[in-house]
């Protein structure tokens, strides 16, 4: 039992050892001098790749222009068949371009419909380029297009034309015959007033004969 303990310890220390390394091995150190040698590899790369475009347009333009002639001491003739000779050379490569942006403008449309084609079959479509426009400019463009409106607008003739009349209420006579005053309430006359006087006098003298 003991030696089956002291087995499994063994085991154990030895994992843990090796797990200790492992995470000891990429120290900061080592993790700079990494990135300073993956930036060197590349930029490397990067100026190989360029020297090998440069010598690539170099031998292009050899083989479209042709090696320079010795002009020094030709007569007139030999100098004639030299221009001719340069003339047939950049007609042949006028020839070749107009070739080469035909072509590259059929290739362009068919990319284009094939596109087309693609956005059609998701059912999408294709987003027309937008113009851009600065909100400012497009917040003054709205002030203004609103003012010329504005301007434009007419509101007297807009307004709908009615007749005094048509502002009087239904009921005005009943708000007349409220506001004033019933007949009982009302301020009685003089002549009035002294008949209705004498008639109580002769009343009360009659009831008194009796």
């Amino acid at each position: 039992m003991d030696e089956k303990e002291r087995r499994k310890a063994e085991v154990r220390a030895r994992l843990e050892a090796q797990a200790r390394k492992k995470r000891g091995f990429m120290t900061p150190e080592r993790k700079k001098r990494l990135r300073n040698l993956l930036r060197r590899k590349a930029a490397e790369a990067l100026k190989r790749e360029q020297e090998r475009k440069a010598e690539e347009r170099r031998r292009i333009i050899r083989e479209r222009t042709g090696t320079p002639k010795n002009l020094d001491g030709v007569n007139e003739a030999t100098l004639q068949s030299i221009v001719k000779e340069y003339y047939k050379r950049i007609q042949d490569l006028e020839s070749k371009k107009w070739d080469l942006e035909r072509a590259t403008r059929v290739k362009e449309i068919e990319l284009k419909e094939l596109q087309e084609k693609v956005n059609d079959l998701k059912g999408k479509f294709v987003i027309p380029p937008l113009k851009k426009v600065s909100k400012t400019a497009n917040q003054l463009e709205k002030i203004r297009m609103f003012t010329a409106r504005v301007s434009q607008m007419d509101y007297r003739n807009q307004l709908k034309q009615v007749q005094k009349k048509d502002y009087r209420l239904e009921d005005d006579d009943e708000v007349v015959s409220k506001t004033s005053k019933p007949e009982w309430a009302q301020p009685k006359s003089k002549t009035t007033s002294v008949s209705e006087a004498v008639s109580e006098v002769v009343s009360d003298a009659e009831q008194d004969d009796y």
